[in-house]
């Protein structure tokens, strides 16, 4: 905020003071308001006029300091396998790699296994499904709030 809008508006809140003392008119105090108002206005839209600008040379400073710092390698540097040896060709660091990043997903894997998806699935069984009736989730539903369900808009979906 510019020292000019502080200024404005602390005299707004000293008429509205008065005002209320009885020293004021109220449409003394409707036109301060309305001109702290407009001056807010003017000063948001400035601000957000520097700030796309700033973000744009900012922008376009990043890019060239990222095109002039870039470094790239043609390839990764030799890996250890489980054993201990050193893995030189570029498959045999693919499969290394593969494994390495598979197996967050299961507990064991070794380079030269393949990696299905159906390792961590379960079957369900109609016995084993969560007993849930049409009753139940409609009283449920019918009980949330709409305000505290709100999307980032603050509407309710």
């Amino acid at each position: 905020m510019s020292k000019e809008l502080l200024e404005k508006l602390k005299g707004k809140k000293e008429v509205y003071q008065m005002w209320k003392k009885g020293l004021a008119t109220l449409e003394e105090c409707k036109n301060v308001v309305r001109l702290c108002r407009d001056a807010t206005r003017k000063a948001k839209a400035h601000l957000k006029l520097k700030l796309a600008r700033d973000v744009k040379d900012n922008k376009k400073g990043f890019f060239k300091y990222i095109s002039s710092k870039r470094k790239t390698r043609e390839n990764v540097d030799p890996l250890l396998n489980e054993v201990g040896a050193l893995v030189m060709e570029a498959t045999g660091k693919a499969e290394l790699l593969n494994a390495v990043f598979a197996s967050v997903f299961t507990t064991k894997v070794g380079p030269q296994e393949t990696q299905t998806l159906e390792v961590g699935e379960k079957v369900w069984r109609k016995e084993d499904l969560p007993l849930v009736e049409k009753d139940g989730v409609k009283e449920y539903l019918g009980n949330l709030d709409i305000h505290k369900s709100t999307g980032p808009d603050r509407m309710h979906p």
